[in-house]
C-alpha cells in the first residue's frame, strides 16, 4: 500500500470515529425526530374506538368479523437522504481551526452516520459549477466510508459554483421526496448580491424537505484594514489591488456581503427551508442541534 493510500486511511478512520460518536452519543434522538419518513405505512387492524376516523375502516375485516374494525398506521421511518456538498474553490479558505470544505466534510460525515442510525438511505452530490460526482443513495458501513473517502480525496474538475445545476439534478435524480441538505458557503450572487438559484430552489424545496448548512469564515463579512493588497477571487482567477485602509471600500464590501445574506434568508423565508449558519471558529454542533430543534 502506498504512502498516500496509507494517510487516507488514516483520515478516514479518524473523521468516522470522531463523527460516529457524535451521532450516536448527541445527534441520532434529534435527527430522529426532527426529520419524519415519507408517510403513514399500515401496521395492523384493530377493533374500532370511539373516535376513531371512520375513513379508517376496514371493511373486509369488519365484514367477516361481523364488528367494526379500523386499519392501524405508522410512520415510515425509512427515508432517502442526499447530501449536495460543495466543492468549489471558495471552500478552501479558512482562517480558524479548518478551512471551510474541511469542515463542510464533517458536518456531511455527521449526518451520514445519523441517517445511518436512523436505518436511513445515504447518497451524496458534490458540486462546483457543475455535478463532480454523485453517489446515489445506500446503506451499509462500506457505502459510508466510500462516501467519507470521497468527501477527503474528491479533486473537482472545476473552480465555480453553480448552486442551481446542484438543485436541479437533485430534482431530475430524486424522483420520491427526500430529505436533502445542501451544504454550501453559499457564495453563488451576481454583481449586485442577488443569489442565482431562486428557481431552482423553489423546485427542489417545493419536491423534497430541504435545509441548508451554510458554512462561513469570520474573515469574509468584513475586510480588515490592511492596506494595499493584490486581492485574487479564487473561483475566477481573476486578480485586482486593492486600498482596504479606505473606509469607503471597506463600507461598500460589508454592504455587498449584508445584500448577500440577506438575500439568502429571504429565499429560504419564502420557500420554507430551514437553515443554520457555522463559522469555521465555532462549534458546530451547536449550530446543527439548532437545526434539529427548529424543526
Amino acid at each position: 500500500m502506498s504512502a498516500d493510500a496509507t494517510e487516507l486511511l488514516k483520515k478516514v478512520r479518524k473523521i468516522e470515529i470522531r463523527t460516529k460518536a457524535l451521532s450516536h452519543q448527541i445527534f441520532a434522538g434529534e435527527y430522529h425526530s426532527a426529520f419524519k419518513g415519507r408517510g403513514m405505512a399500515f401496521s395492523e387492524v384493530r377493533e374500532y374506538q370511539y373516535g376513531d376516523d371512520v375513513r379508517n375502516m376496514d371493511w373486509n375485516v369488519t365484514a367477516r368479523m361481523r364488528s367494526p374494525y379500523v386499519k392501524v398506521f405508522e410512520e415510515e421511518r425509512e427515508m432517502t437522504v442526499v447530501l449536495l456538498v460543495d466543492v468549489s474553490r471558495s471552500g478552501l479558505f479558512g482562517t480558524s481551526v479548518s478551512t471551510k470544505r474541511e469542515l463542510l466534510a464533517e458536518i456531511a460525515a455527521v449526518l451520514s452516520f445519523s441517517a445511518t442510525l436512523n436505518n436511513d438511505k445515504v447518497g451524496v452530490l458534490f458540486f462546483s459549477d457543475r455535478v463532480e460526482k454523485f453517489i446515489p443513495p445506500g446503506k451499509g458501513r462500506s457505502h459510508l466510508l466510500h462516501i467519507i473517502r470521497e468527501m477527503l480525496e474528491l479533486q473537482p474538475s472545476s473552480d465555480g459554483t453553480d448552486i442551481a445545476a446542484a438543485l436541479e439534478f437533485l430534482a431530475a435524480a430524486i424522483k420520491k421526496k427526500c430529505t436533502a441538505f445542501l451544504l454550501s458557503d453559499m457564495i453563488d450572487a451576481d454583481a449586485a448580491g442577488h443569489p442565482r438559484y431562486e428557481h431552482a430552489l423553489k423546485v427542489a424545496a417545493g419536491r423534497h424537505d430541504l435545509s441548508v448548512i451554510k458554512v462561513y469564515d469570520p474573515r469574509e463579512r468584513a475586510l480588515p484594514a490592511v492596506g494595499l493588497v493584490n486581492i485574487k477571487d479564487s473561483e475566477s482567477g481573476r486578480c485586482a489591488w486593492v486600498n482596504t485602509d479606505s473606509a469607503r471600500t471597506r463600507r461598500k464590501y460589508s454592504e455587498w456581503f449584508c445584500r448577500l445574506e440577506d438575500g439568502e434568508k429571504q429565499l429560504f423565508n419564502r420557500y420554507h427551508v430551514d437553515s443554520v449558519d457555522i463559522s469555521t471558529d465555532s462549534d458546530y454542533v451547536k449550530g446543527l442541534m439548532a437545526l434539529f430543534a427548529g424543526r
